[in-house]
């Protein structure tokens, strides 16, 4: 009987044609799903993703990067004490207004996420995205690096001048995957930043990061800077990179309302997919009718009819999720084109691939049991 399943799938492609285009069109939906939840709340934790630090320190409880307080210069000295500790970079935030300049016109202000940053060889912060000659230029007094695709809201170009919170910079470079969430991301030396904070940079740093010694684990200097330290070093709390990016991520997702909003889209997606590609099969099922019921008449049991829809669904949903495979990977080359924040990593797949294999499944044994569960007598009138 499983012959009869491909056998029929074969000589009988025309009727199923539809079926995978609909398993197919349920695969693109989760896939782009997927890759605009991970694109737009990864850009959260782009500070931490970009950088090559393992530990970052910020005041207790923070919740995601860009709510950063001051924490005190001397918490410096006390990561530095760690013999596993090999650098310390200070990271300055700074909330800041952008005004274009008088030549361009006319711009209202945007608001920025300005980002102080050291510019030494071998620096941590944006280590991943920023080059050796991106990092010299930045050593320029009001040197600013912005991200291509922020250009224009930004009412600038490459080379051009602006004002943050009233001090005049310069864009000295521009790059690729900086695009931030809730605003647009620029860099810029510490002394550069510190300069446009003002008053508020002489409490300390946002942030310290810190790398550790190789083969060294990092949760395990994590924990000796967390337990009770001696006294005279301010509050401050310790986490390892992949922990606040992941507590970043998380508090954009679930805590925010448009967190709450693509996941919703998210589930509305499943569903849709969920009823599309179970009305195709059902069609495609129901067609069959006749065919089933002689086949039941002639003693075939229903367990192996069943059996039959079952790998017609399977290979229906294997056909399907390559052309969604296809589909996805050319939609996800266009929005790269234009800068659309999406991401897809292999557990993101995995889980769309095994969505595809349910929903065909479901769809399959749903769709059939209406027919098997029919006298066979009414079904051949």
């Amino acid at each position: 009987m499983i012959a009869l399943a491909r056998k029929t799938l074969v000589y009988e492609w025309r009727r199923f044609v539809p079926s995978v285009f609909a398993v197919g069109f349920a695969g693109v939906l989760l896939a782009m799903q997927a890759a605009l939840v991970l694109g737009i709340f990864g850009s959260a934790a782009l500070y931490v993703t970009a950088s090559g630090a393992d530990l970052w320190v910020g005041f207790p409880g923070t919740q995601s990067v860009n709510f950063g307080r001051a924490i005190g210069a001397d918490v410096e000295m006390r990561l530095r004490m760690d013999p596993d500790i090999t650098a310390v970079e200070p990271y300055q935030w700074v909330d800041g207004d952008w005004r274009t300049s008088a030549a361009d016109a006319g711009g209202g202000g945007v608001s920025i996420y300005l980002s102080g940053i050291r510019t030494g060889v071998g620096s941590m912060m944006f280590s991943r995205a920023l080059s050796g000659w991106q990092r010299e230029r930045l050593r320029e007094p009001g040197a600013v690096i912005v991200d291509r695709a922020d250009l224009s809201s930004l009412g600038t170009r490459e080379g051009g001048q602006a004002w943050i919170n009233g001090h005049r910079v310069q864009v000295v470079a521009v790059v690729d995957g900086l695009r931030g969430l809730g605003g647009a991301n620029v860099l810029a030396s510490l002394e550069t930043a510190r300069e446009i904070a003002g008053t508020a940079a002489q409490a300390g740093p946002t942030y310290f990061v810190a790398a550790v010694r190789t083969g060294v684990d990092p949760q395990a200097v994590r924990q000796r800077l967390q337990a009770p330290r001696p006294g005279g070093f301010g509050p401050y709390e310790v986490w390892t990179a992949q922990e606040f990016a992941h507590r970043s991520q998380l508090y954009w997702m679930l805590d925010t309302g448009a967190g709450a909003g693509v996941l919703f889209m998210a589930i509305v997606v499943c569903i849709v997919g969920a009823v599309v590609t179970s009305q195709s099969l059902r069609t495609v099922v129901v067609g069959s009718a006749r065919e089933y019921a002689t086949l039941n008449a002639l003693g075939v049991s229903r367990a192996a009819l069943g059996r039959v829809v079952v790998e017609q669904s399977f290979w229906i949903g294997l056909s399907g999720f390559v052309l969604a495979a296809l589909a996805s990977a050319a939609l996800l080359g266009l929005a790269a084109a234009y800068r659309v924040p999406v991401s897809l990593n292999v557990a993101a797949v995995a889980a769309c691939a095994v969505l595809v294999a349910l929903l065909s499944l479901l769809s399959g044994l749903g769709a059939v049991r209406s027919v098997l569960r029919a006298d066979p007598a009414a079904l051949l009138r």
